[in-house]
């Protein structure tokens, strides 16, 4: 069989199931050619060269292995994989973490410009709910100069982020701290605070297809509408960022009822691939 054939098979099969997507991909036809690529230990952004490629007896075992595991236990490409990526970035995750995406990670590509004029100036960087360690990790890139601290209430979704962090050798330089939002904190001051908090609300959480189930739901549920989390952040950030210092959150589809619940803090919503109305930006003279 060729890799061609094998994939036209594996597209119909996800459909068929009703896989749902979302953890990197958002298709069948491109989960496929992710676990196809992937199990083949092909390079991942060269599918063309390959698709004539014929398999042998073990490699279209091993593929449709973990094709069938795909559907029969419907867990996110990247638990099966045990990575996942972020731009040119690659990271292991298992099920103590939420799959690492975000809009955040976009915007680190450009350290946040225009918005942080010089990214070797910016000295110190909170990673909020870090989960997996992702942002951590690319906030310590984008600010060569900065000390990030990466922080989550869950311990084993911190043991995946030990794992990151010492994959990337950043230990000198991003801690990981478990606590509960600033609780353990204490007087440290940042000048930019990331989070990707809990922001599913009540009725959606009762929605998610089983795939996201399949992830921490604590990661997940951000209360009766989506803000409990986003709540506490707000009320605490200035006192944890420097003058000036810039807290960024991801709020998913909340951002109507974030303005009504606030309608007198001057957010700027900034711009990623799927458009502005996900990720905001005070600064800590807004807050105040």
């Amino acid at each position: 069989m060729t890799l061609s054939a094998l994939l036209r098979e594996a597209v119909t099969q996800f459909k068929r199931a009703g896989l749902a997507f979302g953890h990197g991909t958002h298709s069948a036809r491109d989960e496929a050619v992710y676990l196809i690529l992937h199990t083949l230990k092909l390079p991942l952004g060269e599918l063309d060269p390959v698709l004539d490629r014929r398999l042998s007896t073990s490699e279209l075992d091993a593929v449709r292995a973990i094709l069938r595991r795909r559907v029969r236990e419907r867990a996110p490409a990247a638990y099966l994989t045990r990575e996942a990526w972020l731009g040119e970035f690659k990271f292991y995750v298992d099920e103590r973490a939420i799959v690492p995406r975000s809009f955040i990670a976009e915007l680190l590509r450009d350290a946040v410009s225009p918005w942080v004029a010089d990214a070797r100036r910016v000295r110190g960087v909170l990673d909020l709910c870090t989960g997996s360690g992702c942002l951590a990790v690319l906030a310590a890139h984008a600010f060569p100069n900065a000390r990030i601290d990466a922080a989550d209430l869950s311990a084993e979704a911190l043991q995946v982020a030990r794992r990151n962090v010492k994959d990337y050798a950043l230990g000198k330089r991003v801690r990981l701290v478990q606590t509960d939002l600033f609780d353990r904190l204490a007087a440290r001051r940042y000048d930019l605070i990331l989070s990707n908090p809990p922001y599913v609300n009540a009725v959606a959480i009762r929605a998610l297809p089983r795939e996201y189930r399949r992830e921490p739901r604590l990661a997940l549920a951000g209360g009766r509408d989506g803000l409990a989390v986003a709540r506490r952040i707000l009320a605490q950030a200035a006192a944890h960022l420097n003058p000036g210092g810039l807290l960024i959150v991801e709020i998913g589809h909340n951002r109507a009822a974030l303005e009504k619940t606030y309608p007198r803090l001057p957010f700027t919503w900034l711009d990623t691939s799927a458009g502005e109305d996900y990720v905001f930006m005070l600064r800590k003279e807004d807050l105040l």
